[in-house]
C-alpha cells in the first residue's frame, strides 16, 4: 500500500491517484511487489534535521529514503522537501510538478536497491528516471 502523508499545512498532492497508480506500475515493471511505502511530504527544516539526526550530514537535501524492503516486499518512508523540489524546479527550468514527480521516482528506485554513491550508478538512476519520467508522460 503506498500512502502520502504531509507535515506541512499549505501542500497537498490534488490528483494523489495518479501518482500512487505510476509508483504501483514503476514497481511491477521492476518485478517487485508493493508492502508498505510512506511519501511524507515536509520542508526543508524538517528534512535537514532528519538529515543531522539519521544520516549526520548537516545540509539540505531533497529526498531521504528509508528502506525496510524484505524480499520482493518493497517497503520504506520516503521524505520529500517541498522546498527543495521547487528550487530545484526553477533551477532546471522544469515544471514543479514534474520535478516532484522526478524526485518520487527517484526515490522508489532507491528502495528498489538504486544508488547513486558513485558516477556509474549515478548514470543508470538517471536513466531509470528518464524511462519512467516518459513512460508516465508529464
Amino acid at each position: 500500500m503506498i500512502k502520502l502523508f504531509y507535515e506541512i499545512s499549505d501542500f497537498h498532492i490534488k490528483k494523489r491517484s495518479f501518482f500512487i497508480k505510476e509508483i504501483c506500475i514503476l514497481l511491477n515493471n521492476e518485478g517487485m511487489s508493493i508492502g508498505n511505502i510512506n511519501y511524507i511530504f515536509c520542508n526543508d527544516d524538517f528534512l535537514l534535521e532528519m538529515n543531522k539526526k539519521y544520516l549526520k550530514k548537516n545540509f539540505y537535501t531533497d529526498v531521504l529514503t528509508f528502506n525496510y524492503s524484505i524480499h520482493k516486499y518493497i517497503s520504506g518512508d520516503i521524505f520529500i522537501s517541498v522546498d527543495r523540489v521547487y528550487d530545484n524546479s526553477k533551477q532546471w527550468n522544469q515544471f514543479f510538478m514534474y520535478e516532484l514527480k522526478r524526485v518520487m521516482i527517484h526515490a522508489a528506485l532507491h528502495l528498489l536497491g538504486y544508488d547513486d554513491h558513485n558516477y556509474i550508478n549515478r548514470k543508470i538512476m538517471k536513466e531509470k528516471e528518464e524511462f519512467y519520467l516518459n513512460l508516465f508522460q508529464f
